[in-house]
């Protein structure tokens, strides 16, 4: 079999722009396929642990965070705070959170794992609404015994800033405490237990 008629040049050129072309092919394979190792949208809002840094909170401040789709409140309590805890606790419906959604290494009363640090699902257990922080004390519309907490707009029930219940309210139970732990004195992961970070 002879070449006679057969340009080098040209067969180098399409040899080298068909690798070329494949390579980019390639890569444009490979995009998507190294992507597909990260969790989507979707496998966050399903549950991937969400990373907070809480180090910008100011004492008595609450800031909001979003985990599997649900508002997640994180307030940085003060000593004030803590010490009123004790003064409503008569008026709790659950003081121990013994029917509470919270982990087992939180502390049943202040529920947290921190004193100064709460974190719970910001949604009302009587029909999913967000409460609103408030955190004054003895504000005009709820009265001289109020000293700070949570209260729903939808159908006013009331929580002190441990997420617990006043008695007699719509809602049945103390605000969730979701799954957490602390990666440093900054960051907290939600989603994660702290026995198992």
């Amino acid at each position: 079999m002879s070449n006679d008629g057969v340009n080098a040049g040209r067969r180098r050129f399409l040899v080298a722009a068909t690798s070329v072309v494949g390579a980019a092919g390639a890569a444009g394979a490979a995009v998507p396929f190294v992507g597909s190792w990260f969790p989507s949208a979707k496998a966050k809002a399903a549950g991937a642990p969400v990373k907070v840094n809480i180090s910008k909170i100011e004492p008595g401040q609450q800031m909001i965070a979003e985990w599997r789709g649900q508002p997640v409140f994180i307030v940085r309590r003060t000593e004030e705070i803590l010490k009123n805890l004790d003064k409503v606790a008569a008026n709790v419906a659950d003081p121990e959170s013994k029917a509470s959604v919270q982990p087992s290494y939180v502390d049943p009363k202040l529920r947290s794992i921190k004193p100064e640090i709460l974190i719970l699902v910001g949604l009302c257990t009587h029909l999913g609404c967000s409460p609103s922080y408030r955190p004054e004390v003895a504000p005009a519309d709820l009265g001289a015994e109020w000293v700070g907490g949570y209260f729903c707009p939808c159908h006013g029930s009331k929580y002190d800033l441990a997420g617990r219940v006043y008695k007699s309210q719509p809602a049945p139970l103390n605000l969730p405490v979701p799954p957490h732990s602390y990666e440093s004195d900054a960051v907290i992961v939600v989603g994660v237990d702290q026995e198992k970070a």
